[in-house]
């Protein structure tokens, strides 16, 4: 009943667009639809104001806040580096022992998971390594399964075979042991951070390196699915108020006090952001992409192909890839957002922000729907054209 009535409404308010640079629909669309007081603005592609409602008011964006982490990523790292993990050897191999340590040399790669600790045990059974006579230690910032994993006793317990043990059948090499007590290690101590070079003897080799999938294709699936691993992600440029000076280094003097980041994924409770704010970071990430060869699509959720919380939203008839974007949501704080880019016959690009402050989350998402639904009908938008890569991210990282 809601969706009939909310295509009426997008049908019945479409004509008042045709004045081309007329804005005052637009604005009329944002009261009537998001709520008189709350944040919206849209800008076409000419620079053009279509609408703007409390646009300088800085409020919670959640996860729209990754965004401006994105952007920093891209500037400080490239769309085409990737994180390297390296296995070592801090002793001489003798008859599949390691009379030493086993170092994890890590570089904060997001998407290390228990899959490439298996790809890892297997390369380690294949070079005949049993058992580990001294202990895990960690070098460098590891992530591992979404988290942060500073002394790698997580990762410890996958290559040692006591947890994960139902994710094997499904990540094991097809030449594998169908067992994991066939390949698991053996560790005689305890996992440990270590820091010190030559702390735990000298290395005697590389064992294993593993490398990240692009830059490019991590941001893209994390954004899809909101990982809030961001946060743990940003500290590799220099943490969230590096993201903050990222972000405001792209607005002009007037707005850069319209964004405060305290957390790079949009946790917590002191982020701030305004509608105008936000479209100017998303407006700079399209540039930053521009000259990379790269398009919004190939970071950001596009609605209705990639998985994640785009997925099922403008569904409707006519509305599908027609929206590429970010959504934020987070009801501790009275946050719901949606930002996005339309590709449109009347404005060409036109980017919007919706920032809805302490509205029921579900009611937020209805307006925010309904006024997006109202923009594409009115501006005429068109579909991205856009298709999920072939190679999903996590089976494009590489094993050495």
């Amino acid at each position: 009943m809601r969706r009939t009535f909310l295509a009426a409404l997008v049908v019945a308010l479409a004509p008042w667009a045709l004045p081309a640079g007329a804005a005052e629909p637009y604005q009329s669309l944002a009261r009537s639809l998001v709520g008189d007081g709350q944040g919206v603005f849209v800008q076409a592609e000419d620079g053009t104001v279509l609408a703007a409602q409390a646009e300088a008011w800085p409020v919670h964006p959640a996860s729209v806040t990754k965004v401006a982490t994105t952007l920093a990523l891209l500037e400080r790292l490239g769309s085409d580096h990737r994180f390297v993990t390296r296995i070592l050897a801090a002793g001489p191999r003798q008859d599949g022992h390691l009379h030493g340590d086993l170092v994890v040399e890590a570089s904060g790669d997001p998407f290390f998971v228990s899959e490439h600790a298996f790809a890892i045990l297997e390369r380690l059974h294949d070079a005949g390594l049993r058992r580990i006579e001294g202990t895990l230690v960690v070098r460098g910032p590891l992530l591992f399964n979404w988290k942060p994993d500073p002394t790698g006793a997580r990762l410890r317990a996958v290559l040692t075979g006591e947890s994960e043990r139902e994710a094997w059948p499904r990540a094991r090499p097809a030449h594998a042991p169908l067992d994991l007590a066939d390949v698991a290690l053996h560790v005689d101590g305890a996992a440990s951070a270590g820091d010190e070079p030559g702390r735990h003897g000298a290395p005697e080799g590389v064992l294993a390196v593993h490398r990240s999938p692009t830059l490019r294709a991590i941001v893209k699936a994390l954004n899809g699915y909101s990982n809030n691993v961001f946060h743990q992600l940003s500290d590799t440029v220099g943490g969230p108020s590096a993201v903050e000076a990222s972000a405001r280094a792209h607005l002009p003097e007037a707005m850069r006090g319209e964004v405060r980041i305290d957390n790079a994924a949009g946790a917590g409770k002191t982020n701030r952001l305004s509608p105008r704010a936000a479209v100017a970071v998303l407006a700079a990430l399209e540039q930053a992409l521009a000259a990379r060869g790269l398009d919004l699509p190939d970071v950001l959720p596009v609605s209705g192909v990639d998985a994640g919380t785009l997925r099922n939203r403008f569904d409707g008839p006519g509305e599908h890839a027609t929206v590429v974007g970010k959504t934020g949501t987070s009801g501790e704080v009275g946050a719901s957002a949606l930002v996005g880019v339309l590709r449109t016959r009347r404005h060409g690009r036109v980017r919007f922000a919706v920032l809805n402050s302490w509205v029921p989350v579900p009611e937020a998402r209805c307006r925010q729907d309904a006024f997006v639904r109202a923009l594409l009908a009115a501006a005429g938008a068109e579909p991205w054209p856009w298709a999920p890569p072939a190679l999903a991210p996590v089976a494009a990282a590489a094993l050495q």
